[in-house]
């Protein structure tokens, strides 16, 4: 059995940890899980932190269930929420239950070994629970000022908090009781913010079944403004399904990391040994300007998240506005989906097609068929096409005078180019 806790600490993925875990782990494979509400149809990059967590704890030999939360996320988690969260309607979350385990199966070994990862919803053993029941069975055992400690309750006492969502600490806790009643589950995992929930399950254990059981949470991944990524978080969402966030959008994303936070990310996302992870920051340090981390992880996770295929389409599509390396034939190969994406941020010009078939030269089109946008004027127009400073669908303008006869992207973009950085999408209607 390799050393789990170890191998995290290394990696700076652990932010709580309940003492005496390593010695329980190092006797046999023990099983834990982590679980994950419903209340999107995709999880998003900072559950891949936490994903990663049963990545490791799988290949150290143990046994990873998912539980994805059909009921608790009727109620809400109030951790690190501001205010009261909106109850979707319950065929919206039956809905995002499948997206959600049809995601999981990409990270984790769901078939082969005695370890081979399981999901399971916290639904199906909490829809036939009475109230009283309980009521007298759980909320009998956590004190109220046991629960009022938590950081998600006190967070929220002052803005208000309703009693459904107070309550969601005993659902969570009574998910670990039942596990480790019915799967032998002696450890349960999750992010910083989830320290209250996993404590408060370990307390049921111990005085339920008279028993220990252990937790271990990671440090949350923020933003640079310390905002947490999340599901219902404006703003701050990467999701990994790539209609929500497309391969390009995730690769970029992390490609533009700052070495503060690749130095952190290499070490969570990577499977590879601790001497290959300090090697590549070695020789990132050596040379910062390279961005070798920021390329191996944008690289890696994209790959992980998606496909090596959609990875090496992101890459392209990610060259084609910021190298110089791809020609035409790149460009002229991107879909106009993938091409929608690689300009999604950039100027847009709309034009007719008389238009465009009237124009009799580069310099024309470029000024007055743009209406200044692009150049002010005719003679700007020639002075950047003179110093090599214009490209039209990646191929470099020589010629003033020259008719714009492209072969249109699609049948209707052009892609301009203008100096190193500045790029135009004309879209021809």
């Amino acid at each position: 059995m390799k050393n789990f806790v170890a191998n995290l600490r290394w990696r700076g993925m652990i932010h709580d940890i309940v003492p005496g875990i390593e010695e329980h782990l190092s006797n046999s494979m023990v099983t834990g899980y982590i679980g994950f509400e419903p209340s999107a149809s995709s999880l998003h990059l900072g559950n891949l932190v936490t994903l990663m967590l049963l990545k490791h704890f799988q290949e150290a030999g143990h046994k990873p269930i998912v539980v994805v939360g059909g009921a608790t996320a009727m109620v809400g988690d109030p951790s690190w929420k501001a205010q009261e969260r909106l109850f979707l309607p319950e065929e919206i979350i039956r809905h995002n239950e499948d997206c959600i385990s049809q995601q999981l199966k990409k990270f984790l070994d769901f078939d082969t070994g005695k370890n081979k990862a399981v999901v399971l919803n916290n639904f199906d053993w909490l829809r036939d629970i009475s109230f009283l029941s309980f009521l007298r069975d759980v909320g009998k055992h956590i004190p109220i000022g046991y629960m009022m400690a938590k950081d998600s309750v006190k967070r929220r006492i002052e803005t208000g908090i309703s009693y459904t969502e107070f309550a969601y600490q005993l659902l969570q806790g009574f998910d670990f009781y039942y596990l480790y009643l019915n799967k032998g589950v002696t450890l349960q995992m999750g992010g910083a913010d989830q320290w209250g929930n996993l404590t408060t399950g370990i307390e049921l254990i111990r005085k339920k079944a008279h028993a220990q059981a252990f937790a271990i949470t990671a440090p949350l991944f923020t933003r640079s403004d310390g905002i947490k990524f999340g599901k219902t978080t404006a703003g701050a969402n990467v999701w990994l399904d790539a209609s929500k966030t497309s391969p390009y959008e995730l690769y970029q994303f992390l490609l533009n990391c700052t070495d503060y936070e690749v130095e952190k990310l290499i070490k969570v996302f990577a499977c590879c040994s601790k001497e290959e992870i300090e090697a590549l920051i070695v020789a990132h340090q050596a040379k910062p300007e390279t961005r070798l981390l920021q390329q191996t992880v944008a690289k890696m996770v994209t790959t992980m998240v998606h496909s090596e295929e959609a990875c090496s389409k992101a890459i392209v599509s990610s060259h084609i506005l910021f190298s110089n390396v791809y020609s035409m034939h790149e460009l002229y190969a991107l879909s106009e989906d993938d091409l929608l994406t690689v300009c999604a941020t950039i100027p847009k010009i709309h034009i007719t097609q008389a238009t465009l078939n009237t124009v009799d030269s580069i310099i024309s089109l470029l000024s007055v068929t743009t209406e200044g946008v692009i150049m002010t004027s005719k003679s700007e127009a020639k002075r950047m096409i003179a110093s090599h400073g214009i490209m039209i669908n990646k191929v470099l303008i020589t010629d003033p005078y020259q008719k714009p006869d492209f072969i249109l992207l699609h049948s209707r973009y052009l892609l301009v180019q203008k100096g190193k950085k500045n790029y135009y999408l004309m879209v021809v209607q």
